[in-house]
């Protein structure tokens, strides 16, 4: 391998990839369950994904974050967010420990920290690492792509293996019109029904994005109010309090007190170490799709 070649991590959304294994085969009840009696679907989708996108983007180092509980600073903030989530499917709760030991066999870093979401770890090592290794971040969550920057990139799943909608800073741009920060303002003000927070009633995606283009965020809106149309006006001071708090839950924390050296995160899986996992769940077909065969790191 050619030493010159800047080092790539790949930072992986581990329950992202987790629930959208699980879903994709449970609404046919293929649930897989091994001799043990333990469902093992979306351990076996979550393997598929992770291997299928090492290959396609080949990274040299690898770590998956986790969410640790549904307890964290957000919920202390907002008391309803993400309360519109039911509780995990019961064929899914066992597979949330197993899937880590899984990794773990691979020697893969998982990282995560109660009181954080995922998205904070990502989020505040991404930020740690890129001063010496190309970034990428693979999710299925757009919320992410708020941490695009020239050295930060995103791999957005799409549906089925191998599909993904690659982001830069500059495609960003060109789908939305705002710049990747902009996007904690975009949220601040519609709200995000799948996190359960509001922002501003009665003002969605275009409205909000026509304010940001002109007023660049949300202080640069209330330091404009005059200037608005008298509807728009009266439901941003109507929901003031509501615009300042959906920003603080849309903003992912780059300062949680987590780290990953690279070092750390060497994509070198020891093949028996590996296999045994593997065959200790009866996770069949998965063999091929390990990258046994090539250390990327020496």
């Amino acid at each position: 391998m050619n030493n010159i070649q800047k080092p790539s991590l790949m930072l992986v959304d581990g329950m992202a990839l987790l629930f959208r294994a699980f879903y994709a085969t449970a609404v046919t009840g293929q649930f897989m369950i091994n001799s043990k009696g333990i469902p093992t679907n979306g351990i076996h989708g979550f393997i598929k994904h992770l291997f299928t996108a090492v290959s396609s983007f080949k990274p040299t180092h690898l770590a998956v974050c986790w969410d640790m509980g549904s307890k964290t600073f957000r919920t202390e903030l907002f008391d309803a967010y993400k309360g519109n989530r039911g509780e995990a499917p019961v064929e899914l709760i066992p597979q949330f420990d197993l899937v880590k030991e899984v990794v773990a066999s691979f020697d893969i870093p998982n990282i995560g920290l109660e009181g954080y979401e995922a998205d904070d770890c990502i989020g505040t090592i991404a930020n740690q690492i890129k001063e010496y290794a190309h970034v990428s971040i693979l999710t299925g969550d757009q919320d992410i792509l708020q941490l695009l920057d020239e050295r930060i990139s995103v791999i957005l799943l799409k549906k089925g293996y191998g599909n993904y909608h690659v982001h830069t800073p500059q495609t960003f741009w060109e789908e939305k019109g705002i710049t990747p920060r902009q996007m904690i303002d975009l949220k601040a003000l519609m709200g995000d029904p799948s996190d359960n927070y509001p922002g501003v009633k009665g003002i969605g995606e275009k409205t909000a994005l026509k304010l940001l283009q002109e007023f660049d965020h949300v202080e640069g809106i209330i330091a404009n109010l005059d200037r608005l149309s008298k509807s728009n006006k009266t439901k941003i001071e109507q929901d003031l309090e509501m615009l300042h708090l959906s920003r603080r839950l849309a903003e992912i924390k780059c300062d949680v007190p987590v780290s990953c050296t690279l070092e750390d995160a060497g994509l070198r899986i020891e093949k028996e170490k590996a296999l045994n996992k593997l065959m200790e769940l009866e996770l069949r077909g998965l063999q091929r799709l390990l990258p046994l065969d090539e250390a990327y790191v020496s």
